[in-house]
This record gives C-alpha cells, sequence and structure tokens, in this order.
C-alpha cells in the first residue's frame, strides 16, 4: 500500500457547511482534523482532490454564484490540485475524477468532508464499486441530524455511525485521522 500514491479526496467543504442553516451536525473537530491531513499530504507530496458541489437548484446554499457555494478558506485548493466540481452528490458521477485517478496510477483513497450520508458515503459506495482502495475518515467526516424514513428524529452522531456502519468492509475501511496519516 506504501509504495503506491494515496490520494486525499476532500469533498464539499464549502462555506455553506459552515451555516446555521446547513443543520445541527457532529464532530466539531473535523475541520480541523481535515487540516491535519490535507497539510500531511502536501507535505509529503501526495495527490489531493477538492471536490466541490455546485447545485442545479438557484435556492440552494451549494448554488453556483452564492458565498456557500465557494471553498472554505482554510481548506481551499492550491493551484496543483485538483477540483472536481459535481452535481449530484457522488464525485464520480460525469466528472473527470476516475480517469483522472486511472491515470495517475492512484488505486488508493482516502476519503473526508461532507455529508457523511451523502456526498462522502455515494462516493465512498463507487469509489469501492470501481475497485478503489478506499478508507474513509470517521473524524474527518460530519453528518446532520435528520428524521429516519419512519419519521423518527435521528441525531447526527446516530446518522453519522449508521452511514460508517453502511460502508465499512464492503465499500471502504474505517478509520480515524491519526491511522490515516499513516497512510502516506
Amino acid at each position: 500500500m506504501h509504495n503506491e500514491p494515496t490520494a486525499l479526496i476532500v469533498i464539499d467543504m464549502q462555506q455553506c457547511m459552515q451555516s446555521p442553516a446547513a443543520g445541527v451536525r457532529n464532530n466539531p473537530e473535523a475541520e480541523q482534523n481535515i487540516h491535519t491531513l490535507l497539510h500531511a499530504w502536501r507535505d509529503a507530496g501526495g495527490p489531493v482532490v477538492h471536490v466541490r458541489h455546485m447545485s442545479r437548484s438557484p435556492t440552494s446554499l451549494f448554488s453556483p454564484g452564492q458565498p456557500g457555494a465557494a471553498f472554505q478558506p482554510a481548506l481551499a485548493p492550491l493551484d496543483d490540485e485538483y477540483v472536481v466540481e459535481k452535481n449530484v452528490p457522488d464525485a464520480f458521477i460525469h466528472t473527470g475524477l476516475e480517469r483522472w485517478l486511472h491515470v495517475r496510477g492512484i488505486r488508493q483513497l482516502v476519503i473526508v468532508g461532507v455529508s457523511t450520508n451523502n456526498s462522502v458515503e455515494a462516493s465512498a459506495r463507487t469509489a469501492g464499486n470501481l475497485g478503489f482502495r478506499t478508507v474513509v475518515v470517521s473524524d474527518a467526516t460530519f453528518a446532520f441530524g435528520q428524521k429516519d424514513y419512519a419519521g423518527v428524529p435521528r441525531s447526527a452522531d446516530e446518522v453519522h455511525a449508521m452511514s460508517l456502519a453502511n460502508l465499512n468492509g464492503e465499500y471502504a475501511s474505517i478509520m480515524a485521522t491519526a491511522d490515516a496519516l499513516n497512510l502516506l
């Protein structure tokens, strides 16, 4: 694993994710953990991909031209880092991400960002299905509270934990920031 490049994929770390309008979330330390991973990857010269959601809905917090669609300054891409723009949750759909990774011989991915049960889970499922060795970093991702299909309110921690459980083993390995740093 250590002799080949491992890409850090940073999903949807846009300004609107810091807005109270986004909802009640978990993992308040996620941004710091993403920052730690991002700088470790940069220091090691590892490949970094930033994914940005650009909604087709003009009322979305992610709508192009809205301040919320911009990257969070502390996690913004450098000029030499690859940026993927998507308009569905999955970073692989209608983007050049898979080809970009294959051209560079990248077969292992470390995924961080938001939200665990939406764009992170969708992208990790596809990555796993495409044969990438995929890691989702549990403390560098976060989710928002929501009602389940039966109408029962679920906390952000519950939504996050269930999403990680959905991914674990079949699509991805789940690990904490400290362990993910060892993949460099």
